[in-house]
């Protein structure tokens, strides 16, 4: 699950000119004398990115029926899902701690600052993870549990502690990973892999590479201090600008399947491309490379149209019911 998104909109902060940051080490060796706060936790949880991905695994929920979803699936699905997302992002952290330090985007966080000591972040990962699965386990599906951890280690192992350092594809492979909700949503109502759900996953992959490699546009300076291999440090920006529009158009015709499919009705049509429209309106702008605002002005826009769009699907569901969707009870 990726995310890296998600939570979804991180701040800038100006780097200082010729600084590398501490290391996470320095860091936790450091006294600050500060005692442990509970918002460092939940900053390890990325909200931002989590909040998105329930919205999306919600929603994929209400899709797979025509009527009211149980209450203790929406709870304990969303619920559960949740944990084991924000399980993710704290491995994530504590993965990316020492670049997080020499990069100004992260520099703050807190494992980077060491306001809060390794083995507590591995203990806290670890607990949210153990708690998300028993739940879907036992007051879900195993299904669901079983997909919602092979997202987990995609995102928290395969992507951060691989793919992001060995591959500038390492954003379109490890996508794959953060497209997952709308289906964990699906199947924990009917327990089973429908292909609507996919079309759903299918949605959310062709969003990632353009969402992401805005905002590495944007920060190219700081992952070419860390080493990361992103697209716009390895093959340059024009190429980066030219892969965005690319991806924005494919995703502009994938958005539009759920109705070519009958899954979705004509207000969902209307939504995905004035939506769409907007999204490659940026991608445009950004391909030109005349407005230095291009690439956050793209960022921002992709998360609200994720957003924007999941939103339109769940309205136009119960608005314009599709006789093809089957409700499957669990």
């Amino acid at each position: 699950m990726n995310s890296k998104t998600a939570g979804l909109n991180p701040t800038t902060v100006p780097a200082c000119a010729g600084s590398k940051g501490n290391t996470m080490a320095d860091s936790i060796n450091k006294p600050t004398g500060a005692p442990l706060r509970w918002q460092d936790y939940f900053e390890l949880t990325k909200p931002k990115v989590v909040a998105l991905i329930l919205l999306t695994a919600a929603i994929g929920m209400f899709l797979s029926t025509p009527v009211m979803v149980p209450w203790q699936v929406l709870l304990f699905g969303n619920l559960g899902i949740g944990l084991c997302a924000a399980s993710a992002a704290a491995i994530n952290h504590l993965v990316d701690s020492r670049i997080d330090a020499e990069m100004a985007r992260t520099r703050n966080r807190p494992l980077a600052q060491g306001r809060v000591p390794t083995r507590n972040a591995v203990v806290f990962a670890f607990a949210l993870g153990v708690a998300g699965v028993l739940m879907l386990v036992f007051l879900v599906n195993p299904l669901t549990a079983l997909l919602t951890v092979a997202g987990l280690i995609g995102y928290a192992f395969i992507y951060t502690l691989f793919l992001k350092r060995a591959t500038p594809q390492n954003i379109v492979i490890g996508g794959l990973a953060g497209a997952v909700p709308p289906l964990l949503g699906w199947t924990a109502v009917t327990n089973e892999v429908h292909p609507h759900a996919l079309l759903l996953v299918v949605i959310v992959f062709a969003w990632t590479p353009p969402h992401f490699w805005a905002l590495a546009i944007h920060r190219r300076d700081d992952y070419a201090r860390v080493d990361i291999p992103m697209l716009p440090v390895t093959h340059g920006i024009p190429y980066t600008r030219l892969h965005i529009l690319l991806y924005t158009i494919l995703l502009f015709v994938v958005s539009l399947l759920p109705f070519a499919v009958g899954m979705l009705g004509p207000l969902y049509l209307l939504g995905a491309v004035v939506l769409g429209s907007g999204f490659l309106y940026w991608a445009i702008v950004l391909y030109r490379g005349k407005n230095p605002r291009a690439p956050m002005e793209t960022f921002k826009y992709s998360s609200i149209y994720l957003m924007a769009l999941f939103l339109i699907m769940l309205i136009d569901h119960y608005l314009f019911p599709q006789p093809t969707i089957i409700h499957f009870t669990t």
